[in-house]
């Protein structure tokens, strides 16, 4: 895009108090009357904020639990009716405004994030939260990466600990988070074992996994290979068969759950794994994923390198984020789901 172009694009953006974004009006599947795509006013740029013209989002379980409302999501979120009409975390797009205290950026840089209100045209997001867009990356591209992309990060390097040569077991790796942690794992100089669905064995061992094990054939706790990490996305083993595949002081990281839009949604696997750890050597832990500008930053220079590349396996216009949303609660993505803007 040329200077002038830009020039233009922000002379329209300052002029402009209106934009498209998707509102959530009641809790329930994805569907009309639920989310629809509205016009609302363009957010206020505040000092340490910056203001960004979104190219591209994505669709995570955060999202998707946030519209449903099971009873869980709805605390402080608004019981009966969600107080907070936005929606999105992930973005990818083009700095418009910079308030007054911002340094690392600055009007035009293509950056991407997570802000809490991306599945719109233009979104705040704060300093902290941002980072360059690696340039090898399309907007598209860019905008899977924040939260499951950073999510599978954590679960390797900071709650996993994983060094060079260890053994790590990734359950569920087909997903978003998925297959960033092969492609992370690798990156770190682990030794990966991949367990997914037929139809995704072939992606799993074209991103680098050492082993694939087909969860419809063959039962991956009766593997013989202890693994000293273990990273549980898909939440549908109980822990005390999983440790068969464990060695004693192996870190079990819980990721998510089985996704249902009913009562406590995943929250009993987690709770029922962390009692069933109790007074034994393996250290179970569970966390949210903190989206920072240093772990973008870390995460970016893996893209550069070529050492991770996000997996797209379908995009949508923002027109249609109740259908994306939609295709995520069948629980079967290959990879991440975008929305376009």
């Amino acid at each position: 895009m040329t200077v002038l172009a830009l020039s233009e694009e922000r002379t329209m953006a300052d002029t402009t108090t209106r934009m498209k974004a998707i509102v959530h009006k009641r809790y329930g599947r994805p569907g009309p009357g639920v989310i629809d795509l509205g016009e609302v006013d363009v957010p206020v740029v505040e000092d340490n904020h910056v203001l960004v013209r979104v190219h591209a989002s994505s669709v995570n379980p955060v999202e998707w639990y946030g519209v449903t409302g099971p009873h869980f999501a709805r605390i402080g979120a608004g019981l009966r009716t969600p107080k907070d009409t936005t929606v999105g975390a992930d973005f990818a797009g083009v700095v418009e405004t910079v308030g007054r205290d911002i340094t690392h950026v600055q009007a035009g840089d293509e950056v991407y994030g997570v802000s809490g209100a991306s599945w719109a045209e233009y979104t705040v997001a704060g300093q902290d939260r941002i980072a360059r867009k690696p340039p090898n990356l399309s907007f598209e591209e860019a905008a899977t990466v924040p939260v499951a992309g950073i999510t599978a990060l954590m679960a390797l390097r900071e709650k996993g600990d994983v060094q060079p040569g260890q053994k790590v077991l990734i359950n569920g790796a087909s997903g978003g988070v998925g297959t960033f942690a092969i492609q992370i794992a690798k990156a770190l100089g682990a030794e990966v074992t991949a367990v997914c669905s037929t139809r995704n064995v072939e992606q799993a061992s074209a991103l680098g996994a050492d082993r694939v094990v087909d969860y419809t054939k063959d039962d991956f706790t009766k593997l013989g290979i202890r693994h000293d990490l273990f990273v549980d996305i898909a939440g549908r083993t109980s822990f005390l068969a999983c440790r068969r595949v464990m060695t004693d002081d192996a870190r079990f990281v819980l990721v998510g759950g089985r996704m249902t839009y009913r009562g406590l949604g995943p929250l009993p696997h987690l709770a029922g794994t962390i009692l069933k750890s109790k007074g034994r050597g393996q250290k179970v832990t569970f966390f949210v994923a903190k989206v920072t500008t240093e772990n973008l930053s870390f995460i970016g220079e893996l893209i550069e390198s070529g050492a991770v590349k996000p997996v797209v396996e379908r995009t949508y216009p923002l027109s249609e984020a109740t259908e994306a949303l939609a295709h995520l609660g069948e629980g079967h993505a290959r990879g991440k789901i975008v929305i376009t803007v």
